[in-house]
């Protein structure tokens, strides 16, 4: 007796999808890098490309591509010790992509905490080697009832863009830099108009030509501040010492002190300006420095890493107006 249309298809689409002991080992050797929190081993499994995802349990933890590589470890090193617990593994490929779903318990020894979970990976072929394209982490327990800890560490990096022209613009990674005048409307009275204007249009030029010798580009000044955008974190705070070494070294009276904020996620470009939560925060990360300091964000900081050359503060918890919670931010020294 023949099979019938439907039965027939069924047959041969479960042919096309085998089970994968490899892709189950994959996984076996991403859990244990997570928990041992090996970041190279955990980078070198990640895709290398853009498309990349990661999407966690707590609200908001959404990232990908390059920031998620560049973080991960740190995002994973806030997450204290821990035991996997009766865990089992399905794992399937259909030519050159490939899943998989772990499913087990992990116990959290310093909240003494038994919670179910759900992981499941996509996979794609690269160069003859199998890597992660996107993790989904599944699990019903609360982040600090479970780790005792909220993690922090990526949450402004891929903050969504608020924009009221999305689509019209180009959307893209960059580092946004806020810089400012302390005081600005006292000098203003002390030196009179025409004089003042003078002098700040002098200091807007000279911050304008740091900010392109450092490869970054001036979108705009708002009055004794601006704002410029860089492709390079490293460029940014090159920038920022450049332009804060140059206002202490200015002899002409009044001395100018400034604050700078910097931070770096997802914006929108329209007609050579810039939109986005990211632009706000580098805006409120400015207001909040002090006369002659430069604080750059937690986002900002994971991308740099330990480059030679930028020495970066102890991390502070501050407010930031108009902006929930508490924001980790760096003081950039010397």
């Amino acid at each position: 007796m023949s099979s019938s249309p439907k039965s027939w298809w069924q047959s041969k689409s479960d042919r096309m999808y085998t089970p994968s002991p490899e892709l189950a080992a994959v996984v076996t050797r991403w859990n244990e890098a997570v928990r041992t929190k090996d970041t190279e081993s955990l980078r070198n499994m990640l895709s290398d490309s853009e498309m990349l995802r990661y999407v966690g349990t707590a609200q908001g933890e959404f990232w990908g591509g390059e920031i998620l590589r560049q973080g991960i470890g740190d995002h994973l090193g806030e997450v204290p010790e821990f035991h996997y617990r009766d865990a089992r593994i399905e794992a399937f490929e259909c030519g050159q992509t490939g899943w998989a779903l772990w499913t087990g318990f992990i116990y959290f020894p310093n909240t003494d905490v038994l919670s179910d979970y759900r992981i499941s990976f996509v996979f794609g072929l690269e160069r003859g080697l199998w890597k992660i394209v996107q993790i989904h982490i599944s699990n019903p327990t609360p982040n600090f009832e479970k780790l005792g800890i909220e993690h922090q560490a990526l949450d402004a990096l891929m903050a969504a863009a608020e924009a009221g022209n999305l689509g019209l613009g180009k959307e893209g990674m960059a580092t946004i830099m806020f810089t400012d005048v302390v005081d600005s409307s006292i000098l203003a009275g002390q030196m009179g108009d025409r004089a003042w204007l003078g002098r700040i249009d002098q200091h807007l030029q000279s911050v304008q030509q740091l900010v392109a010798d450092n490869g970054g580009t001036l979108v705009k000044s708002l009055g004794d501040g601006t704002m410029s955008t860089f492709n390079s974190t490293r460029a940014a705070l090159k920038a920022a010492k450049a332009i804060q070494h140059n206002a202490t070294a200015d002899t002409q009276e009044p001395v100018l002190r400034l604050r700078i904020g910097i931070h770096t996620g997802e914006v929108i470009e329209n007609k050579g300006d810039f939109f986005g939560t990211v632009v706000n925060k580098a805006a409120r990360i400015n207001a909040a420095a002090a006369p002659g300091e430069t604080l750059v964000s937690e986002a900002t900081q994971i991308i740099l890493g330990h480059n030679d050359g930028f020495v970066l503060s102890d991390p502070k918890e501050m407010t930031l107006k108009g902006l929930p919670g508490t924001h980790r931010l760096y003081r950039l020294t010397g």
